[in-house]
């Protein structure tokens, strides 16, 4: 029986941080390819022939998302509630009922929450849940926030590109009232009316600073800074005083230049928010996905380490 093979369609891709991280996972016990390419059609075909289960990104989430619904009609795929409703995959998986799509940009926000809101969390669910330590991690979350926050938390998602929708399925799963933040406002409330069942509401980018200083998630994952965020203060991220309330959670997606940089942070810190990096949400998309993709737990310590 032939090894199984792995590896990432997208281009550009050669500065991937994926395939270090995939042996680190693995202790390199398992290979891990770069498959870069401009053609979308080339790329899922050397999927076809070749790969077990591959991760997908930029710009090829969207199009693999629609080949694989076309599947899915036929009966020769699956396409995991998350991401039929992001509208995007970044991982594709040979299953049983055919090709499998799901989106662990989804997960890694989700986890990322819960690890910090929950110390320790995510090692503790790997070792008793293995594979599926991410839905457990969700369903723990959902049926927790409301014993932590005394009134319903808020989330702020700044930008609703892959990753904003992403994080925005994410809080609203979680349990967060969610409010959009995007340059182009048109485009988050399509998004917003896409799923009525989140309620989403859309805020002008205008309201930036207030909407910060009101909410108890932000995720900002517009790759650029708004001129608005250089004014934040330490009481914008004390956030309104709310006592027994978990403090103010920022996270940001940007894991290659962080957006939110060191004077911001040390205004972040003077107001107790909790600051989560991009490389954290990086950590956890791979720590859920590499067990779908492989069926095996992955080694989290030393993936973690990798960013140290």
């Amino acid at each position: 029986m032939n090894t199984p093979r792995f590896g990432l369609i997208g281009d550009p891709i050669g500065t991937s941080l994926s395939p270090a991280l995939f042996r680190a996972a693995y202790g390199g016990t398992l290979d891990y390819d770069l498959i870069e390419g401009a053609d979308f059609e080339q790329s899922w075909q050397r999927f076809l022939d070749d790969y077990q289960a591959i991760n997908v990104t930029a710009p090829f989430k969207e199009a693999a998302f629609a080949r694989t619904v076309a599947l899915a009609r036929e009966g020769k795929g699956t396409v995991s509630g998350p991401c039929l409703k992001i509208g995007a995959t970044n991982m594709l998986v040979k299953g049983e009922n055919g090709i499998e799509a799901h989106n662990f940009d989804f997960t890694g926000i989700l986890m990322s929450v819960a690890e910090t809101l929950f110390p320790g969390i995510v090692q503790e669910f790997i070792g008793t849940y293995a594979t599926r330590a991410h839905i457990k991690v969700h369903q723990f979350c959902r049926e927790a926030l409301p014993k932590i926050y005394r009134e319903k938390p808020q989330a702020l998602i700044v930008g609703t590109g892959g990753a904003g929708k992403a994080a925005a399925v994410a809080a609203a799963e979680l349990g967060y009232a969610t409010v959009l933040m995007n340059r182009t406002p048109d485009k988050a409330a399509a998004f917003s009316a896409r799923l009525p069942e989140y309620g989403f509401l859309v805020d002008p980018m205008e309201d930036f600073i207030p909407a910060v200083k009101e909410c108890d998630l932000v995720v900002y994952t517009v790759p650029a800074a708004v001129p608005a965020l250089e004014k934040l203060s330490a009481d914008d991220f004390a956030g309104e005083k709310r006592p027994g309330q978990p403090a103010k959670i920022i996270l940001d997606a940007n894991y290659r230049i962080p957006i939110f940089n060191a004077q911001i942070r040390q205004r972040l810190s003077e107001g107790k928010a909790r600051y989560i990096p991009g490389t954290e949400w990086l950590l956890y998309q791979a720590v859920s996905g590499y067990g779908t993709m492989t069926g095996r737990p992955c080694d989290v310590k030393a993936m973690a380490s990798f960013f140290k």
